[in-house]
This record gives C-alpha cells, structure tokens and sequence, in this order.
C-alpha cells in the first residue's frame, strides 16, 4: 500500500478518517534521557504523514491540531502516536511540518543521487546510510576515497542538479520483470502492495518507501564535508543538501565575523593568527607552571623558617596541580608537621593533598575524603585525591587542627 504521502511528497494537508485509536506507550529520548511516554496509537484511513523507513526518519505534524509525536509502519499500516485521543470515525486535517519534511526530501534524493553516481563513476557501492539531524553519511564500501574523486563526485552531481532532472515513481507487481533491473537492498519481511520505484531519469531506478523530490533542481545543491573511515575497510562520505547547504553557509559566515572581531584579521589571516595564539598560549602555561613550582618552593620554606610554625600547615590555592602541591610537602618535613593543601574553585570541585605523619594520615585520610566529597587514596604518609566540592574546606581545616593541638598535648 502507498501512502497519500508517497503518492504526493509535496502535498501538506489532507483530509481523512480516523480508522482506529487505542491506549498506547511509546519509548522517548528527550535531552538525551529515555522517558516512556502515554498516549494513543491512531490509524487514519490514509495519511500523508511519512512513517519512519528507507533510512528516513517519521514526518512530523498535527492530526485536528494534536502533536504527532512518532510515526511507525506496521506492515501495510501507519501508526501515528499522540498524546490526546480521537474519535474513531472523526473526520479530520493532517497537517505536516513542511519544513523538516521538505529537508528529508532533499537529503533522501541527494542521498540516491549521489549512491547512483559514486557507483557509476568509481563502482563504490552504498551500504548503508544515515539521514542525520545536521548531516547526513553515506558509508561507501571502499577502504577510501581520494580527494580527486571526492571532487569529482561533488562537480557531477551538481551537474545534474543544474540540469533538471526528472524524478518519477513507479509502482510495480513483486514479479514484475522490471523489479530485477533496479537498485535495492532488499524488502522488509512484512512489505504488502507494489514495489515503489524511485526513477531518476537517465541515472537511476532504486526501490524505495522514503519522499522525494520530483525534480533534482529541487535539491539546490549538494557540498560534499568530506570523508570519515568507516567500519570494515568502508568509508562515510558526509554530505548537505539543499537548505542545509545554506544555513551551513550562514553559520559558517556568521562563524567568521565573530572570528574576525576577536582575532582582528581578516578570514585568510584567521588560521595563522589562531596558531600564534596557541604558540603563545602554550609558553605562557609553561612560564606558569616553573612560576608555580618556584612559588611552592617558597611557600614550604618560608613555613619551615618560621620559628613559630607549629605542627600544622594548610594552604588553599585557586591555581595550581598536584605537582605544585606534592613540591610543598616535598619541601616541609612531615614526620612531623600536617599539611593539608587544596587547589582549585572556592567552593566548586579541585584536588587535595593530606602529608604527615603516616598515622595521622591514615587516620584523617578518609574523613578528609568524606567532608570534600571526593575520590582518592593514601600511603607512606600521602593521601589524596579529586575533590567533588571544597565548600567544607574550613570545618576540615578546622579539625585537622584540633587534631594536631590534641596529639600535642599527648606528647606533653
């Protein structure tokens, strides 16, 4: 069976008949999270709502002004998912959401074209495809593809574009002779009705259920990003079509100006002045770093020349690593001072470091951990470890100096 959507990809409202609607739970991602959803599973009579297959993701749309949050083929079926019920018999609008239908047409059509001529021009045969949400991959089976043929391949297609070619579709009986002569990869197992045949004129004839346009002028234009390896010796060729081709150009150029305000250059200058910058970058971290490490040593012996330093040292730095705070304690005798050292946001997440006496350590070590929420572990006289937040740092503070007065008076 096809669909009102297959038999017209451009129409975008329809009246029909709503067949059937039963309670129903569908599994949903939302901001990455999977949430199972209640609604209801409603058949129409007909529908010019696209069901997800061929590679193509579902149409979205309004069904008498309800959200259609999934559409699912269910053998000769279309199932359409809504939060709200329907009345069975209801004569109702569907409405698409022409925007990302008219996208899908225009990748899905690029995607054939290019399949047809990547095979026509260098035998790499398509394998499998993704019609992503920003781009759109075409794993080719080659172990690669040179940039003379990626050129190519973008030159020849666009060709075609400018050339107007016609995209029609056939359908034709299971035994139809013709059926032997086009490209496919096979019918689904619960596949009822005619073979649906997508015809670019003079180019190619590939069996398919998705939309597309009825002329490759409707395409626009095809950019070619580039290539990825692929699995098992295959390469993904990335590819825009169409509007996504333009709002990558708009983005890219809005991109650019924002890079010429910060870098004041102009956009040939851009990569030059970002490599500088790093250069630059990378020397300053280093001067810091040996600043840090000699601020450590200072920081040690200037506690160590205090005739009054007691038995306890802490220090809280916003800068810093476990290099500079493992140099302090390095520098203080331990045996028989505790040093307790932090680095890193205030009150937000950082390391630290517990030197001193191995009982003390041991002993305080894993309080040390519990207060800063942390992760970590101690020997020798060391612990330490990722602080999740330093926010408790003075009430640690505080009571590994309890500690110290405490094991003095035991001394005493």
């Amino acid at each position: 069976m096809a669909f009102q959507c297959q038999r017209d990809c451009y129409m975008k409202e329809f009246v029909t008949t709503v067949v059937s609607c039963c309670p129903a739970e569908l599994k949903h991602e939302v901001n990455g999270k999977k949430e199972t959803l209640k609604g209801f599973n409603v058949k129409l009579q007909d529908t010019i709502l696209f069901p997800e297959g061929g590679g193509q993701p579902d149409d979205h749309g309004l069904i008498a002004d309800v959200p259609v949050i999934r559409v699912t083929r269910q053998g000769p079926e279309a199932i359409h998912f809504v939060a709200s019920p329907l009345a069975v018999g209801q004569e109702v609008q569907v409405k698409v959401n022409w925007e990302r239908r008219f996208d899908h047409m225009q990748q899905h059509s690029g995607q054939h074209l290019l399949t047809a001529l990547a095979d026509t021009m260098f035998g790499f045969k398509t394998t499998s495809w993704d019609l992503g949400r920003q781009r759109s991959v075409i794993e080719l089976d080659t172990p690669c593809m040179k940039p003379a043929q990626l050129q190519g391949l973008e030159e020849a297609v666009n060709e075609k574009i400018r050339a107007h070619v016609p995209v029609t579709v056939q359908l034709l009986s299971i035994d139809d002779p013709a059926v032997e002569k086009v490209r496919s990869r096979g019918l689904p197992e619960d596949h009822a009705g005619p073979i649906r045949i997508i015809d670019i004129e003079g180019i190619d004839a590939n069996m398919c259920c998705g939309t597309h346009v009825s002329n490759l002028s409707h395409l626009q234009v095809i950019k070619l990003l580039g290539i990825e390896k692929g699995k098992k010796n295959k390469t993904n060729l990335i590819f825009l079509a169409g509007n996504r081709v333009l709002k990558y150009a708009e983005k890219s150029y809005s991109t650019e100006r924002a890079m010429v305000s910060i870098l004041k250059t102009g956009p040939d200058e851009h990569v030059e002045a970002v490599d500088k910058l790093q250069k630059s970058v990378k020397l300053l971290q280093k001067t810091n770093l040996s600043l840090l490490r000699d601020m450590a040593v200072l920081i040690a012996k200037n506690f160590e020349n205090n005739p009054q330093k007691g038995n306890f040292f802490s220090l809280h730095k916003k800068e810093g690593d476990n290099e500079f705070m493992n140099i302090i304690a390095n520098e203080i005798n331990t045996e028989e001072t505790l040093v307790f050292l932090t680095v890193g946001e205030d009150k937000g997440p950082g390391l630290f470091l517990l030197a001193g006496p191995s009982r003390s350590v041991a002993e305080m070590g894993p309080w040390v951990l519990k207060m800063l929420k942390g992760k970590g572990a101690g020997k020798n006289g060391r612990f330490q470890g990722k602080a999740n937040s330093l926010a408790q740092r003075a009430e640690v503070e505080v009571f590994l100096q309890q500690h110290c007065k405490h094991q003095t008076s035991e001394e005493e």
